[in-house]
Protein backbone atom coordinates (compact mmCIF):
# COMPACT_ATOMS: atom_id res chain seq x y z
CA UNK A 1 0.00 0.00 0.00
CA UNK A 2 2.08 3.02 -1.35
CA UNK A 3 -0.94 5.67 -2.30
CA UNK A 4 -4.04 6.54 0.19
CA UNK A 5 -6.63 8.77 -1.21
CA UNK A 6 -9.09 11.04 1.14
CA UNK A 7 -11.97 12.67 -0.17
CA UNK A 8 -12.39 15.75 2.25
CA UNK A 9 -15.63 17.12 2.82
CA UNK A 10 -14.43 19.48 5.64
CA UNK A 11 -17.50 17.45 7.84
CA UNK A 12 -16.27 15.17 11.18
CA UNK A 13 -16.41 11.90 9.34
CA UNK A 14 -13.87 13.32 6.82
CA UNK A 15 -11.19 14.39 9.66
CA UNK A 16 -12.03 10.73 11.13
CA UNK A 17 -11.25 9.25 7.49
CA UNK A 18 -8.18 11.51 7.52
CA UNK A 19 -6.87 10.15 10.90
CA UNK A 20 -7.65 6.52 10.09
CA UNK A 21 -5.75 7.14 6.66
CA UNK A 22 -2.40 9.01 8.39
CA UNK A 23 -2.67 5.78 11.06
CA UNK A 24 -2.65 3.10 8.02
CA UNK A 25 0.02 5.89 6.16
CA UNK A 26 2.25 5.28 8.98
CA UNK A 27 2.09 1.91 9.23
CA UNK A 28 2.94 1.33 5.64
CA UNK A 29 4.96 4.30 4.56
CA UNK A 30 2.74 5.57 2.26
CA UNK A 31 1.74 8.47 0.60
CA UNK A 32 -1.76 10.28 1.70
CA UNK A 33 -3.95 12.42 -1.43
CA UNK A 34 -6.24 14.47 0.05
CA UNK A 35 -9.33 15.75 -2.37
CA UNK A 36 -11.25 18.40 -2.08
CA UNK A 37 -14.00 19.31 -4.71
CA UNK A 38 -16.11 22.18 -5.29
CA UNK A 39 -19.40 20.44 -6.58
CA UNK A 40 -21.31 22.27 -8.94
CA UNK A 41 -24.65 20.59 -10.99
CA UNK A 42 -23.88 17.85 -13.81
CA UNK A 43 -25.65 19.91 -16.69
CA UNK A 44 -23.21 22.62 -16.32
CA UNK A 45 -19.99 20.39 -16.79
CA UNK A 46 -21.24 17.39 -18.23
CA UNK A 47 -20.13 13.77 -17.57
CA UNK A 48 -16.49 15.43 -17.65
CA UNK A 49 -15.16 17.87 -14.88
CA UNK A 50 -15.65 21.55 -15.43
CA UNK A 51 -13.25 24.04 -17.38
CA UNK A 52 -12.28 25.77 -14.55
CA UNK A 53 -12.05 29.65 -16.85
CA UNK A 54 -14.87 31.06 -14.92
CA UNK A 55 -14.11 34.19 -12.56
CA UNK A 56 -16.20 33.17 -10.01
CA UNK A 57 -15.44 29.42 -10.20
CA UNK A 58 -11.76 30.62 -9.41
CA UNK A 59 -12.86 32.82 -6.54
CA UNK A 60 -14.38 30.02 -4.71
CA UNK A 61 -11.91 27.45 -5.63
CA UNK A 62 -9.30 29.46 -3.64
CA UNK A 63 -11.88 30.02 -1.19
CA UNK A 64 -11.69 26.31 -1.14
CA UNK A 65 -8.11 25.72 -0.74
CA UNK A 66 -7.61 28.34 2.04
CA UNK A 67 -10.12 26.13 3.81
CA UNK A 68 -8.72 23.11 2.77
CA UNK A 69 -5.22 24.28 4.28
CA UNK A 70 -7.13 25.08 7.54
CA UNK A 71 -8.69 21.92 7.88
CA UNK A 72 -5.23 19.99 7.36
CA UNK A 73 -3.36 21.54 9.66
CA UNK A 74 -3.35 18.13 11.82
CA UNK A 75 -0.55 17.01 14.10
CA UNK A 76 -1.37 13.94 13.27
CA UNK A 77 -0.20 14.44 9.46
CA UNK A 78 3.13 15.12 10.64
CA UNK A 79 5.90 13.20 9.36
CA UNK A 80 3.84 12.09 6.71
CA UNK A 81 4.13 12.53 2.84
CA UNK A 82 0.86 14.49 1.58
CA UNK A 83 -0.50 15.99 -2.02
CA UNK A 84 -3.50 18.21 -1.27
CA UNK A 85 -5.71 18.72 -4.15
CA UNK A 86 -8.98 21.00 -4.91
CA UNK A 87 -11.21 19.83 -7.86
CA UNK A 88 -14.43 21.61 -9.21
CA UNK A 89 -17.07 19.63 -10.87
CA UNK A 90 -18.42 16.20 -10.22
CA UNK A 91 -17.04 14.25 -6.83
CA UNK A 92 -17.41 11.06 -8.26
CA UNK A 93 -15.09 12.05 -11.14
CA UNK A 94 -12.71 13.70 -9.90
CA UNK A 95 -12.14 10.85 -7.27
CA UNK A 96 -11.88 8.58 -10.65
CA UNK A 97 -8.86 10.59 -12.19
CA UNK A 98 -7.20 11.09 -9.10
CA UNK A 99 -7.04 7.50 -8.27
CA UNK A 100 -5.61 6.89 -12.13
CA UNK A 101 -3.13 9.45 -12.11
CA UNK A 102 -1.33 8.45 -8.37
CA UNK A 103 -1.41 4.52 -8.83
CA UNK A 104 -4.18 4.81 -5.82
CA UNK A 105 -3.75 1.79 -3.77
CA UNK A 106 -6.86 2.47 -1.24
CA UNK A 107 -9.68 5.05 -0.95
CA UNK A 108 -10.16 5.71 3.00
CA UNK A 109 -14.10 7.60 3.06
CA UNK A 110 -15.87 8.87 6.04
CA UNK A 111 -19.56 8.49 6.13
CA UNK A 112 -22.90 9.21 8.24
CA UNK A 113 -24.98 6.62 6.41
CA UNK A 114 -28.25 7.28 4.71
CA UNK A 115 -31.43 5.74 4.75
CA UNK A 116 -34.85 5.97 3.54
CA UNK A 117 -36.09 8.44 0.80
CA UNK A 118 -32.97 9.97 0.67
CA UNK A 119 -31.08 7.03 0.06
CA UNK A 120 -33.31 6.02 -3.05
CA UNK A 121 -33.27 9.30 -4.55
CA UNK A 122 -29.94 10.52 -4.10
CA UNK A 123 -27.37 8.73 -1.91
CA UNK A 124 -24.31 9.73 -0.70
CA UNK A 125 -20.63 10.80 -2.29
CA UNK A 126 -19.31 7.58 -0.34
CA UNK A 127 -22.39 5.15 -1.47
CA UNK A 128 -21.37 5.99 -5.03
CA UNK A 129 -17.84 5.32 -4.49
CA UNK A 130 -18.24 2.40 -2.93
CA UNK A 131 -20.32 1.46 -6.18
CA UNK A 132 -18.20 2.42 -8.90
CA UNK A 133 -14.55 2.31 -6.99
CA UNK A 134 -12.34 -0.17 -9.12
CA UNK A 135 -9.98 -0.46 -6.00
CA UNK A 136 -11.00 -1.18 -2.57
CA UNK A 137 -12.89 1.35 -0.25
CA UNK A 138 -12.48 1.42 3.27
CA UNK A 139 -15.52 3.47 4.49
CA UNK A 140 -15.75 4.55 8.39
CA UNK A 141 -18.45 5.94 10.72
CA UNK A 142 -15.80 7.00 13.85
CA UNK A 143 -11.86 7.73 14.40
CA UNK A 144 -10.37 3.95 14.74
CA UNK A 145 -8.00 4.91 18.16
CA UNK A 146 -5.83 1.98 17.04
CA UNK A 147 -4.90 -0.05 13.77
CA UNK A 148 -5.27 -3.16 14.88
CA UNK A 149 -7.79 -5.12 13.13
CA UNK A 150 -7.81 -9.13 14.56
CA UNK A 151 -11.09 -10.42 13.22
CA UNK A 152 -12.57 -9.98 9.57
CA UNK A 153 -15.57 -10.96 8.31
CA UNK A 154 -16.13 -11.30 4.73
CA UNK A 155 -19.73 -11.89 3.32
CA UNK A 156 -19.83 -13.77 0.62
CA UNK A 157 -22.09 -16.16 -1.60
CA UNK A 158 -19.12 -18.54 -2.46
CA UNK A 159 -19.63 -17.56 -5.64
CA UNK A 160 -16.53 -18.10 -7.97
CA UNK A 161 -16.82 -14.65 -9.23
CA UNK A 162 -16.16 -14.10 -5.69
CA UNK A 163 -12.86 -15.40 -5.56
CA UNK A 164 -10.53 -11.80 -6.14
CA UNK A 165 -12.31 -9.90 -4.02
CA UNK A 166 -11.94 -12.80 -1.17
CA UNK A 167 -7.95 -12.89 -2.23
CA UNK A 168 -8.03 -8.90 -2.02
CA UNK A 169 -9.71 -9.17 1.61
CA UNK A 170 -7.40 -12.17 2.72
CA UNK A 171 -4.23 -9.80 1.72
CA UNK A 172 -5.57 -7.00 3.62
CA UNK A 173 -6.46 -9.41 6.41
CA UNK A 174 -2.85 -10.67 6.34
CA UNK A 175 -1.41 -6.82 6.65
CA UNK A 176 -2.77 -6.93 10.05
CA UNK A 177 -2.23 -10.62 11.17
CA UNK A 178 -6.07 -10.80 11.58
CA UNK A 179 -8.26 -13.95 11.44
CA UNK A 180 -10.45 -13.63 8.17
CA UNK A 181 -13.74 -15.61 8.59
CA UNK A 182 -16.15 -16.25 5.77
CA UNK A 183 -19.93 -15.88 6.33
CA UNK A 184 -22.98 -17.19 4.23
CA UNK A 185 -26.21 -16.03 5.01
CA UNK A 186 -29.34 -18.18 5.40
CA UNK A 187 -32.65 -17.09 3.93
CA UNK A 188 -36.22 -18.06 4.77
CA UNK A 189 -37.90 -18.72 1.70
CA UNK A 190 -36.96 -20.06 -2.16
CA UNK A 191 -33.59 -18.52 -0.94
CA UNK A 192 -33.38 -20.84 1.79
CA UNK A 193 -30.85 -24.00 1.72
CA UNK A 194 -30.21 -27.01 4.07
CA UNK A 195 -26.57 -27.38 5.70
CA UNK A 196 -25.33 -29.99 3.16
CA UNK A 197 -26.69 -28.03 -0.05
CA UNK A 198 -24.97 -25.00 1.33
CA UNK A 199 -21.76 -27.21 2.29
CA UNK A 200 -21.48 -28.67 -1.40
CA UNK A 201 -22.18 -25.01 -2.65
CA UNK A 202 -19.06 -23.86 -0.88
CA UNK A 203 -16.77 -26.56 -1.48
CA UNK A 204 -15.97 -25.34 -4.66
CA UNK A 205 -15.17 -21.71 -3.19
CA UNK A 206 -13.09 -23.32 -0.94
CA UNK A 207 -11.07 -25.37 -3.22
CA UNK A 208 -10.24 -22.55 -5.68
CA UNK A 209 -8.87 -20.34 -2.39
CA UNK A 210 -7.30 -22.98 -0.76
CA UNK A 211 -9.26 -23.17 2.43
CA UNK A 212 -10.65 -25.81 4.55
CA UNK A 213 -14.54 -25.98 5.25
CA UNK A 214 -14.88 -25.23 9.05
CA UNK A 215 -16.38 -23.43 12.07
CA UNK A 216 -12.71 -21.61 11.85
CA UNK A 217 -13.32 -20.87 8.55
CA UNK A 218 -16.69 -20.27 8.14
CA UNK A 219 -19.78 -18.91 9.80
CA UNK A 220 -23.31 -19.95 8.52
CA UNK A 221 -25.77 -17.33 9.96
CA UNK A 222 -29.65 -17.28 9.62
CA UNK A 223 -31.59 -14.04 8.78
CA UNK A 224 -34.23 -12.41 7.10
CA UNK A 225 -31.78 -10.41 4.88
CA UNK A 226 -28.40 -10.58 3.85
CA UNK A 227 -27.70 -7.10 5.06
CA UNK A 228 -29.33 -7.64 8.41
CA UNK A 229 -27.37 -11.14 9.15
CA UNK A 230 -24.25 -9.62 7.96
CA UNK A 231 -24.87 -6.88 10.37
CA UNK A 232 -26.10 -9.28 13.42
CA UNK A 233 -22.71 -11.73 12.45
CA UNK A 234 -20.39 -9.21 12.40
CA UNK A 235 -21.63 -8.29 16.08
CA UNK A 236 -22.75 -11.66 17.64
CA UNK A 237 -18.43 -12.36 16.89
CA UNK A 238 -17.20 -9.10 17.98
CA UNK A 239 -15.59 -8.40 14.23
CA UNK A 240 -13.11 -5.43 14.10
CA UNK A 241 -14.03 -4.79 9.81
CA UNK A 242 -16.93 -6.23 7.71
CA UNK A 243 -15.02 -6.97 4.16
CA UNK A 244 -17.40 -6.93 1.47
CA UNK A 245 -17.58 -7.35 -2.15
CA UNK A 246 -19.55 -5.30 -4.74
CA UNK A 247 -20.99 -5.80 -8.07
CA UNK A 248 -20.86 -1.81 -8.96
CA UNK A 249 -24.38 -1.64 -9.92
CA UNK A 250 -25.83 1.12 -12.14
CA UNK A 251 -28.94 2.63 -13.51
CA UNK A 252 -32.14 0.78 -13.44
CA UNK A 253 -30.30 -2.98 -12.16
CA UNK A 254 -29.15 -0.10 -9.30
CA UNK A 255 -32.67 0.87 -8.65
CA UNK A 256 -34.47 -2.32 -8.34
CA UNK A 257 -31.95 -4.70 -6.99
CA UNK A 258 -29.86 -2.13 -4.94
CA UNK A 259 -26.35 -3.07 -3.56
CA UNK A 260 -26.07 -4.91 -0.74
CA UNK A 261 -22.13 -3.62 -0.16
CA UNK A 262 -23.57 -0.06 0.05
CA UNK A 263 -26.67 -1.00 2.19
CA UNK A 264 -23.85 -2.36 4.85
CA UNK A 265 -21.37 0.69 4.29
CA UNK A 266 -24.92 2.73 5.25
CA UNK A 267 -26.01 0.83 8.31
CA UNK A 268 -22.46 -0.63 9.89
CA UNK A 269 -20.80 0.94 12.68
CA UNK A 270 -18.25 -0.74 11.81
CA UNK A 271 -15.66 -0.10 9.65
CA UNK A 272 -16.16 -1.84 5.86
CA UNK A 273 -13.89 -2.48 3.43
CA UNK A 274 -15.22 -2.89 -0.37
CA UNK A 275 -13.48 -4.86 -3.08
CA UNK A 276 -15.17 -4.89 -6.50
CA UNK A 277 -15.91 -7.78 -8.42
Amino acid sequence: MEHILVPVDFSKPSENALRVAAKLAKKNNAKIHTLHVVELAESLFGSGQFNVDNEEIIFFMELAKRKFKEFLDKDFLEDIQTDDIVEVGSTTFAIEEVVKRNDVDLIVMGSNGVSGIEEVMIGSNTEKVVRNSEIPVLVIKQDIEKIDFKKVLFATNFELENVTAYNKAKSFADSFNAQLKMVYINMPGNQFYSTSEIRDHMRKFLNKVEVPLNHENVKIYNDYSIQEGVLNASRDDKFDLIAMPTHGRKGLSHFFNGSIGEDVVNRSNLPVITFKI
